[in-house]
C-alpha cells in the first residue's frame, strides 16, 4: 500500500516538474522592450508608512487574540456546565474564567497602550 501511494507520488510530482518547463517566458529576439524602466506603485495603498503597517497588523493580531479570548470564555463555561457536581471540573472551569479574564484586560490595556504609542508617533 505504501509502496503504491509513493509511485502516485513520484508520477504526480514528475508530471509537475516536466510541466513546468513549458510555462517559462522567453524573451523576443526580434522586438526587444521598448524601455527598460519599471515603475512600481506601492501594493499597500496611497500614503501608506511603516507606522501606518505596523498599527495596522498591531491591531488584526489583537482582534484575533481577543476572539481566542471569547473562545476560552465559551470553553470555561461549557467545562463548568458540564461538571456535573465533580468539583475537580468545575474548578477547572473557574480557573479558565478567571484567566480568560485576565487575559483579556491585558488585551485591552494593550490594545490602549498601542494606540496611545501610536497616535504619539503620528501613525
Amino acid at each position: 500500500m505504501i509502496k503504491k501511494i509513493f509511485s502516485y507520488f513520484l508520477l504526480i510530482s514528475f508530471f509537475f516538474l516536466a510541466s513546468s518547463s513549458l510555462v517559462f517566458a522567453q524573451a523576443d529576439q526580434n522586438n526587444p522592450p521598448a524601455s527598460t524602466a519599471v515603475s512600481l506603485s506601492n501594493p499597500l495603498g496611497a500614503g501608506a508608512t511603516a507606522q501606518s503597517v505596523i498599527g495596522n497588523v498591531i491591531s488584526q493580531v489583537l482582534g484575533v487574540v481577543g476572539a481566542l479570548a471569547l473562545i476560552m470564555f465559551i470553553y470555561g463555561g461549557l467545562t463548568w456546565m458540564t461538571a456535573m457536581g465533580n468539583e475537580q471540573q468545575i474548578k477547572k472551569g473557574k480557573d479558565i474564567l478567571m484567566w480568560a479574564t485576565l487575559g483579556l484586560v491585558i488585551i485591552f490595556s494593550s490594545y490602549a497602550l498601542v494606540k496611545f504609542v501610536l497616535q504619539a508617533i503620528g501613525a
